[in-house]
């Protein structure tokens, strides 16, 4: 996925996200506020598995997916915010670019309620790992790795509750 053409190139966006919408990976919904609901609170469940298991070093590798589907969950909360369901990772990202970037105007606006390159980056590298964690037979995943993710993971989560708050 090249990050820097989604928020380049709009066009790109939009032709990604029809593409999802085609394929049926995403589509249109009603708001729907007990889904946006249901998400965040698995996101803060997972949470809570990871700072229950945080400092038993043996499970790095799962330390990693319970991060990421902490983030994954506050960020199809979002997405159903902005009336989207999804049932496709990159899909989402799309949604939350097309739906979260902002002008600077709204930046300077909005300041830290938005999402910006950072947080969509920070999805798409903790996907990655995550699925080298669940797959791979090694585990490369250190704990100043891991604790990088945990402040980026709860900013995001954090940051997403405010935003659904704010609608």
């Amino acid at each position: 996925m090249n990050i820097n053409r989604l928020f380049l190139d709009k066009k790109y966006l939009e032709k990604e996200i029809e593409f999802f919408l085609t394929k049926k990976q995403i589509k249109l919904i009603e708001k729907n506020k007990d889904l946006i609901n249901s998400h965040i609170k698995k996101a803060r469940h997972n949470l809570e598995f990871y700072n229950l298991n945080k400092n038993n070093h043996k499970f790095n590798d799962w330390l990693i997916v319970t991060l990421y589907y902490s983030l994954y969950h506050s960020a199809l909360a979002l997405v159903t915010n902005k009336n989207y369901f999804s049932k496709n990772h990159y899909a989402t990202i799309l949604v939350l670019i097309k739906e979260y970037s902002i002008t600077q105007d709204e930046a300077n606006l909005l300041n830290e309620l938005s999402l910006n390159k950072e947080d969509a980056e920070l999805y798409t590298t903790l996907k990655s790992d995550r699925h080298d964690a669940s797959y791979m037979t090694n585990t490369k995943f250190d704990m100043k790795m891991i604790k990088n993710y945990e402040v980026k993971v709860f900013d995001f989560i954090n940051k997403a509750e405010e935003i659904i708050r704010n609608c």
